[in-house]
C-alpha cells in the first residue's frame, strides 16, 4: 500500500478515537477525577505503553544528545502543555465550546510551519483548509455554543492548548527523517511524565478508585489507551510521510465522525446538510494534501 494512503488511513483512525473524546473525557471530570490528575493518569499510562512497545519492536536508539533536547521540547507542547491545557479548559467549558475552538488548530499549524519549516502556504491549502473549517463548523452547529463570561477562561485555555499542539506538530516533524516514530513517542511521553508529576500529583492522591463507577473507569481506559497511546502513535506514524498541515486538517473529521455514529446507532438522522458538511470536509482534504 502506498505510503501517502497508509498516512491518511492512520490520520483517519485517529480522528475516530478523539471524536469521541470530548464527552468521555468530560463525563469522568471533574466529578471522578481532577483534570491534572488525569493527565498524569495519561501520561503515565501513555509511557508504559510506549516503553513496552518500542522494546517489543523497533529497540532503537537516539545516537545524538541534541536530539534529547529536542525531543524535551516536543514533550512540553506536545504532551505536557497541550494536555494540561486541553483537559483544565475542557472541566471549565462545554464539549461543543472546545470542539469549535480547536478548529482553528490546522490555521494555526500552517501559519507556524510557513516560518519554522518552511512550509509554503498553498493558495489550493488555503482553500482546502477554509472549507474544511466551514464544513465542520456547519456540521457542530451552534445548539449548545455558549461563549460567555461563564466559560472565556475555559474557551481561552482550549484554544492555547490548540496553538501548543500546533507548535508540536511543526518541531517533531525534522525528528520524524531520523527515528521511527516509537522511539519519538517513547521518550516524549517520557519527558512529559516529568513535566505533569509535579502539576498533577496532589491532584492524582485524590481519586478514590473504590467509589468510581465501571463505566466511569471505563471511560479511563479508553483515555488512556484510545486518546493517548493510539491516537498519538497513528499521528505520528502519520506524520512520518505527510506534512504538519495535513496531520492537523484531520480535526475536520472529528465532528464528521461523532455524527456519523449517532446516525449509525439512531440518535440523529441524516440530512442535507450533514452531507454537504462532509463533502466540504472531504473536498478540503483533497486540497490539503494534493501536491
Amino acid at each position: 500500500m502506498d505510503k501517502n494512503i497508509k498516512a491518511h488511513l492512520a490520520l483517519l483512525g485517529a480522528a475516530v478515537i478523539y471524536g469521541a473524546n470530548y464527552n468521555i473525557a468530560k463525563g469522568v471530570m471533574p466529578e471522578y477525577i481532577l483534570p491534572f490528575g488525569f493527565i498524569v493518569i495519561r501520561v503515565i499510562g501513555g509511557a508504559l505503553l510506549f516503553w513496552l512497545l518500542h522494546s517489543l519492536t523497533v529497540k532503537e536508539k537516539v545516537v545524538r544528545w541534541q536530539d534529547y533536547l529536542h525531543l524535551a521540547a516536543c514533550a512540553g507542547f506536545g504532551v505536557a502543555t497541550n494536555q494540561m491545557l486541553f483537559f483544565k479548559g475542557l472541566s471549565m467549558t462545554s464539549p461543543i465550546n472546545a470542539s469549535v475552538i480547536m478548529t482553528s488548530t490546522p490555521i494555526i499549524v500552517l501559519l507556524v510551519s510557513s516560518v519554522l519549516i518552511r512550509e509554503r502556504i498553498t493558495i489550493k491549502k488555503f482553500i482546502g483548509i477554509g472549507l474544511g473549517l466551514i464544513g465542520a463548523l456547519w456540521l457542530i452547529g451552534g445548539e449548545g455554543l455558549t461563549f460567555n463570561s461563564e466559560t472565556v477562561i475555559g474557551d481561552l485555555t482550549v484554544f492555547a492548548n490548540a496553538a501548543a499542539y500546533s507548535i508540536y506538530l511543526v518541531i517533531v516533524k525534522p525528528l520524524m527523517a531520523r527515528y521511527h516514530p516509537y522511539t519519538i513517542t517513547k521518550w516524549i511521553f517520557l519527558f512529559g511524565t516529568v513535566y505533569v508529576l509535579p502539576f498533577g500529583l496532589g491532584e492524582f492522591q485524590q481519586i478514590e478508585w473504590s467509589t468510581m463507577p465501571t463505566l466511569i473507569i471505563m471511560g479511563v481506559l479508553y483515555v488512556v489507551i484510545g486518546t493517548t497511546f493510539l491516537a498519538y502513535l497513528l499521528n505520528a506514524v502519520a506524520l512520518k510521510h505527510v506534512q504538519p498541515s495535513i496531520v492537523s486538517f484531520y480535526i475536520y473529521f472529528q465532528p464528521l465522525i461523532a455524527t456519523l455514529i449517532a446516525i449509525i446507532i439512531g440518535s440523529e438522522v441524516l440530512s442535507l446538510q450533514k452531507v454537504l458538511s462532509a463533502i466540504l470536509v472531504f473536498i478540503g482534504v483533497f486540497l490539503v494534501s494534493k501536491k
